[in-house]
């Protein structure tokens, strides 16, 4: 460079900054990756991306890594931290059949006669299912709820309305079955606030249920048989009724609207699993009580719910539990099976009393948006799950399961430490 150019320049560099630099401008260095093991190295040079190349999945691990991996970070439901024992390893699924990563008692593949927690009611790997999610990840895999809606949302709601019990009109999408109960109690909560009774905020619920793991399903969950007994004395103190007999008991059926009346002043809500007691016990009861507490709460000025999240979709022979005894609640609560076991996905529907009451309160909105509500992947799969089990005649299929059920656990009755075997729709139960 010339002298008299280098002179301008410096001159010019004065002028804008006020005085020439003392020192050069160190250059900033480039922030360096945090160590991570050799494989996630490689799979996050991959992933960035070069021009012209895709990325490719991380590296598959062996059973043993995976076994490793999971005991050093991965903590399961209902366990320990660490785990006392190693989960079995499950490499693909199809159909009612897990197959395991490596044998395991002599056998690669198992029968799920869980079903995933009694979600995949259509079996894994379901074509159906399989296109309804691929399609839909083409166009849109998420996008926040708010003030923004979408298609596949707003079908399964629509579709939902549709098939639920009449004075259901609105539809509430939730993340899980638990939060869906959450949202079901803020709703009865609120309802009661706006219409100025805040003194209605206990909840009424008999022994035995089980309504998630979450801060106000677990106030509902059985007190002292249930695995949330540590949380006495934390959580809101509700009301128990006993657990309900298989039979119509009269004597029982008196009690419920006995302790209905006597603490309608202070009762925001009942709330209890229709017919079948999930996760507390599998327990079936008569639905000639779902009869006693519609009428009880009708009377005394108390919501119903009904938590649909286990029974619904077919599962006891009826399209919802409900139906076996011809009432609809005032809030109901889906999950597991709506999206087929494919998706975390759950729902919270009330009438318009229920919404009404709620928009014309101090505070006119439902406080609740969860990030992932209305999540249009879950949704589209949600409706193709709904479109494939009412395109069939699922109640033949219910039927069918039921004899196979009946007839293969027959002898299991006569087994050393046999309690019970008892079925419905669906539902093959072995109490020991």
């Amino acid at each position: 460079m010339r002298p008299a150019a280098a002179a301008d320049r410096c001159a010019a560099t004065a002028s804008r900054e006020g005085a020439p630099r003392s020192r050069p401008r160190r250059r900033r260095r480039r922030p360096r990756r945090p160590r991570c093991p050799r494989r996630a190295r490689i799979w996050w040079r991959c992933a960035a991306g070069e021009p012209g190349r895709t990325s490719r999945p991380m590296p598959e691990f062996g059973p043993g890594e995976i076994r490793a991996l999971d005991r050093a970070h991965v903590w399961h439901p209902y366990g320990p931290m660490p785990g006392r024992s190693d989960p079995l390893v499950v490499e693909s699924a199809s159909g009612v059949r897990l197959r395991l990563a490596e044998e395991a008692h002599g056998q690669r593949e198992l029968v799920d006669g869980m079903s995933s927690w009694w979600s995949a009611v259509h079996g894994y790997n379901h074509p159906v299912l399989n296109e309804a999610a691929t399609a839909q990840l083409g166009r849109m895999s998420h996008v926040m709820f708010g003030g923004l809606t979408h298609e596949p949302a707003v079908r399964l709601a629509s579709r939902l309305v549709e098939i639920t019990p009449e004075p259901l009109r609105h539809v509430f999408l939730c993340d899980s079955g638990s939060v869906s109960v959450e949202v079901a109690v803020k709703m009865c909560l609120q309802y009661w606030r706006s219409l100025g009774r805040p003194a209605k905020q206990r909840l009424l619920t008999w022994r035995g249920g089980y309504h998630g793991d979450t801060w106000q399903p677990m106030s509902v969950c059985d007190p002292e048989g249930g695995m949330h007994e540590l949380w006495q004395g934390v959580l809101p103190r509700q009301l128990f009724a006993d657990a309900p007999p298989a039979d119509h008991e009269e004597a029982y059926a008196r009690s419920l609207r006995e302790l209905i009346a006597r603490h309608a002043d202070e009762l925001a809500a009942v709330i209890v699993e229709p017919v079948v007691q999930g996760a507390g016990g599998m327990r079936f009861h008569s639905p000639e009580y779902l009869r006693v507490l519609r009428e009880a709460c009708d009377e005394h000025g108390v919501l119903l719910v009904f938590d649909e999240i286990a029974t619904g979709f077919g599962r006891t022979g009826e399209l919802f539990a409900a139906g076996h005894a011809d009432v609809a609640p005032d809030v109901m609560c889906l999950g597991k099976a709506l999206t087929g076991g494919y998706l975390t996905m759950a729902a919270t529907l009330c009438t318009s009393e229920v919404a009404e009451g709620i928009s014309r309160g101090e505070v006119p909105v439902l406080a609740h948006g969860p990030t992932f509500m209305g999540n249009p992947l879950a949704a589209a799969v949600a409706c193709a799950s709904i479109d494939l089990l009412l395109g069939q005649d699922w109640q033949r299929e219910v039927r069918r399961l039921e004899t196979g059920l009946r007839d293969g656990l027959a002898e299991a009755a006569d087994l050393p430490g046999v309690k019970d075997v008892r079925v419905l729709g669906g539902i093959g139960v072995v109490q020991l």
